[in-house]
This record gives C-alpha cells, sequence and structure tokens, in this order.
C-alpha cells in the first residue's frame, strides 16, 4: 500500500554538516586519505546527500595512536568521572535528538517515526545506563581461600578496542559498540558502514561535546577489505567487536585470532517465531507482522521462519497476509509511512532474488515486488509472506534480511521445536502459547540467545543482546557487557610474614 502523505523538505545537511571530512580522529573531523570517495545515497529516492574521503590504512593508524595516547588517562579515570561524563553525553544526545533522527532516517531509509521512537530513545537510554554501570565493576568478594592469603578481583580495561558496526542500525549499534567500552575505561576506534557513517560521526562529535577526553572516541568510515581489515588485524588493537554477517565474522576471526585479540561476534540470525495450537491468534499475527518487518526486516532478530501449528496455520497466513497488505510505504520523512525502503538498491535486489528463487517451490501470498510509480526510483520492496517452502530450502535457512517471512506449519510439539532449531543460527526466537509449561519448554530447548514469550522484538539496556552457535559469541548491553571489555585479574597478598613457606620444600627438600 502507498502512503499519498508528503515529506517536509528539510532532511539533514549532510555536506554541510561534515564538510571537513568523515574521519573523526583525537576529537577532530578530518578527510581519509585512500585516495578514493564514497557516496551516502538517499534509499527513498536514489539522491546523492554526502560525498566523502574513504580512511585508509594511514587514517587507521592515526586513530589507533590517538586512542593509545588517551588510553593512560582515560583507564585512570576514577569510575564516578568516567559516569559523569557519559551522564553529560545523554544530556547532549538528548539536546539533538531531532538531529539523530533525521540523520539516521535519511542515511538508512528509516521511517522518522522509528527513528525518533526507537532508534534515538534506545541509545540515549542506553546512555544513561552505562552511565550507572560505570561504577559498578565488580569482582568477586576478597577472601582467605588458600588460608595463608587473601585474594580478590580486579577489573580492568582492556586497551584499545577495534570495533565494527553495521548499516542497518548505526546509531545504536555504534552506541553499543563505544558505551561499554569507554565506561570500562577502554578508548575505542570504530568503523561504521561505509553506507551509513553519519550518526557515528554525529555520536562522536557529541562525546566531545560532553567533555570525554580527546581520542577516548575516533572514528575511520571506509571499507571493509581496506579500513576494517586493517583495524581488526593492527598490533596496537587490544580487542575486536564485530557485527555483521556470519561468514565476514568468520574473516574478523582469523585477523582478530592471528594477532591474539579478544574478540566479540555478533552475527547474523534466522530468528523462529513458533505458533501452538492455544496461542491468541490476533496477538501471533499482529506480532509477527510487526517482528517480520521492523526495520524493512533489516534486523537480525527479525522474524523471519513463522512455525504454525496444523490446526492455527490456514487462518495464520490468510490474515497475516490481510494486515501486510495494509502496511504502508512511503517517503521515511512522511508522517504516514510505515515502512521505509531497504537500505540500497543493491540490497533490494538481493532480497528479491531470494524470493524470486523461492517461487519454485513456494508459494508467494502477497508482495514479492518492487513498487512502482512515485516509489519507483527507492529501493524499496513489498512486505512478502512466502509459505509452504520446504525446511531444507534457500528461502527458510539463509537469511535474507529484508521484508519476507516464511511460515511453514507443523504437527507436533516436538516437531515445532526441532523446527525452530533447524539452522545454524542461534540468535533469537519466540514462541507463542497460553501454556505455561509449553512456554517454559521452548525457552528451554529452543538454542538462542533471547527467547521472547508472546512477543518477538523488544529489547532492553538492562538484559544481554547476543547469539548461540553461528549468530556469535558475546554480549552487548547491560552489565554483562563488562565480561567483554575488561580484563579479569587475581591479587594475591601472603598473610604469614613467612619468609621460607611450606610449599618451598619442593624446591628446597629437606634442607634447613
Amino acid at each position: 500500500m502507498h502512503n499519498p502523505g508528503t515529506a517536509p523538505q528539510e532532511r539533514f545537511p549532510a555536506q554541510t554538516r561534515f564538510a571537513a571530512g568523515a574521519q573523526f580522529v583525537a576529537g577532530r573531523l578530518t578527510n581519509g586519505t585512500s585516495g578514493r570517495t564514497h557516496t551516502v545515497v538517499d534509499p527513498a529516492t536514489g539522491a546523492p546527500v554526502y560525498t566523502y574521503e574513504l580512511a585508509g590504512t594511514a587514517d587507521v593508524d592515526a586513530a589507533v595512536a590517538a586512542a593509545r595516547d588517551a588510553f593512560p588517562g582515560w583507564a585512570a579515570a576514577t569510575p564516578g568521572e568516567r559516569s559523569d561524563a557519559l551522564h553529560r553525553l545523554a544530556a547532549v544526545l538528548a539536546e539533538r535528538a531531532e538531529e539523530f533522527a533525521r540523520a539516521e532516517s535519511l542515511q538508512c531509509g528509516k521511517p522518522l517515526k522509528l527513528t525518533r521512537e526507537f532508534d534515538v530513545p534506545g541509545t540515549i537510554d542506553n546512555t544513561v545506563f552505562f552511565a550507572g554501570a560505570a561504577r559498578h565493576l565488580q569482582g568477586q568478594s576478597a577472601g582467605e581461600y588458600s588460608g595463608d592469603h587473601t585474594s580478590y578481583v580486579r577489573r580492568e580495561p582492556i586497551g584499545v578496542v577495534g570495533s565494527i558496526a553495521p548499516w542497518n542500525y548505526p546509531l545504536q549499534m555504534a552506541a553499543w559498540k563505544i558505551l561499554p567500552a569507554i565506561a570500562a575505561g577502554n578508548t575505542i576506534v570504530l568503523k561504521p558502514a561505509e553506507l551509513t557513517p553519519l550518526t557515528s560521526l554525529l555520536l562522536a562529535q557529541a562525546a566531545t561535546d560532553a567533555g570525554i577526553p580527546d581520542g577516548v572516541v575516533n572514528i575511520v568510515t571506509g571499507t571493509g577489505k581496506e579500513a576494517g581489515e586493517h583495524l581488526v588485524g593492527h598490533p596496537g588493537v587490544a580487542m575486536t567487536s564485530f557485527t555483521g554477517s556470519t561468514p565476514v565474522g568468520r574473516r574478523v576471526a582469523e585477523l582478530a585470532t592471528a594477532t591474539v585479540k579478544r574478540l566479540h561476534l555478533e552475527l547474523g540470525g534466522k530468528a523462529p517465531f513458533v505458533v501452538f495450537d492455544d496461542a491468541d491468534l490476533d496477538a501471533a499475527v499482529n506480532g509477527a507482522v510487526a517482528a517480520a518487518l521492523i526495520n524493512t526486516g533489516q534486523d537480525c532478530t527479525a522474524a523471519t521462519r513463522a512455525y504454525v501449528q496444523r490446526p492455527l496455520y490456514d487462518a495464520f497466513v490468510e490474515r497475516t497476509a490481510a494486515l501486510m497488505e495494509t502496511v504502508r510505504l512511503g517517503d521515511p520523512f512522511a508522517p504516514g509511512t510505515d515502512l521505509g525502503p531497504l537500505v540500497s538498491h543493491a540490497q533490494r535486489d538481493r532480497v528479491a532474488a531470494f524470493v524470486d528463487r523461492a517461487r519454485a517451490h513456494a508459494r508467494v501470498v502477497t508482495g514479492g515486488e518492487a513498487p512502482k510509480g512515485e516509489l519507483a526510483d527507492g529501493a524499496y520492496y513489498r512486505p512478502t509472506l512466502v509459505a509452504d517452502a520446504a525446511q531444507d530450502s534457500e528461502i527458510v535457512q539463509s537469511e535474507i534480511f529484508g521484508p519476507v517471512l516464511a511460515v511453514l506449519p507443523f504437527d507436533t510439539d516436538d516437531e515445532g521445536l526441532r523446527l525452530a532449531n533447524d539452522t545454524p543460527y542461534g540468535l533469537a526466537a519466540s514462541a507463542w502459547t497460553g501454556n505455561v509449561y509449553r512456554a517454559n519448554r521452548a525457552t528451554r530447548e529452543i538454542k538462542a540467545g533471547c527467547v521472547w514469550i508472546n512477543d518477538h522484538i523488544p529489547i532492553i539496556s538492562e538484559m544481554p543482546h547476543g547469539g548461540h552457535r553461528a549468530s556469535g559469541f558475546g554480549k552487548d548491553m547491560s552489565a554483562y557487557s563488562f565480561e567483554e571489555y575488561t580484563q579479569i585479574k587475581h591479587v594475591m597478598f601472603d598473610n604469614t610474614a613467612v619468609a621460607r613457606k611450606d610449599w618451598h620444600r619442593t624446591i628446597f627438600g629437606d634442607r634447613p
């Protein structure tokens, strides 16, 4: 369904705002030195919005050097000082919320209501959370575990973190990388996706304006092959955190392990949406459409595989298709728009190819095409429901990253849970039932980092986000993220003041 509304002309003046360049090193914007440029494109129109010089390896070296220079002072700051700085950052973000929302909508094609109500408020909330968490870097309590010694645990920052963030949630993913790292006393060099650097640069500027020292937060905007690989393999980087596809994650792991870095990977997903026959069908249908189409389906936790127990299957397919057909595609800046374009025409074409290949063995119930007319120049694709595909088919097994939901029937509870686990991924899942025993069984048996019951998608700063199996390892958000961004040190004090300890006889024998 098209949205006839018009949008305000003012979007975000990226070319003016970042005239000095798309690299942020040691507290200032600079141009890249790769000798090549990249153009950020508005995916809703195909129009160019910002052309910049890409980062080369020299820019990565400069950013890592700035982060290394800033590390001793920032690591020595008290937890209270780091907390205060993050509270100031949250205040700056709140003041600039509309600017962030417009920049995110422009570069990604997200509806403005999504960036205003989800991306930006979620980032501010993450910032406030980590401002508090910075004062709670706790370890095991001190004690005399050996009898003759007192032991305690210190949590210490690791050093320079080299992080790579994806294009689907540029602001939130940048925050998920930056906030726990610097709250724990590390410094960071972040490489955003070259398609969507605008809000990462705004976030770095906001950090400086909030009084976070120069060099603590640095941004290098370049290609994965050049800037990204050089950052991951850099000997001055102590830890790598990557969010992106599983194939690229394997390459990141190869580079990081070659230099024995700490590694955190949040990779792809293929989230199952399991509807048992006692579920509230209306809730399940509404939940499926919202969870499949969030961010135009470009969400690693989006509902992509709906398994519906046989008694509800036909009604679920019919009602889900009908609800999808009411979703309004349109200009992200128009107030009536529900769904924007995909991030690029290349991504739109990739999604369309998945659906076209599925036609040979499955039924496209609704969607399955790009709209024509007023939206034809944008990277739009209609909400799509594919039914009756085989479990081992590409559309069920592979991550599509678009507004496509595949729905399959199952008969027994055992079968439904087995099918839910029958992909390589394990990031997120949901189960829909009114039976507490079924719900508890689903949470136990579904192999995923997050399992929702009678909902799908909500996240909160206090709880961890991360996957199992091919979806990676490590956690974003929550206090658990400090386990990724801190070193654990055991400190042990002798309490005896005895020069020759009893255990020394293993070396000195029976000599007096």
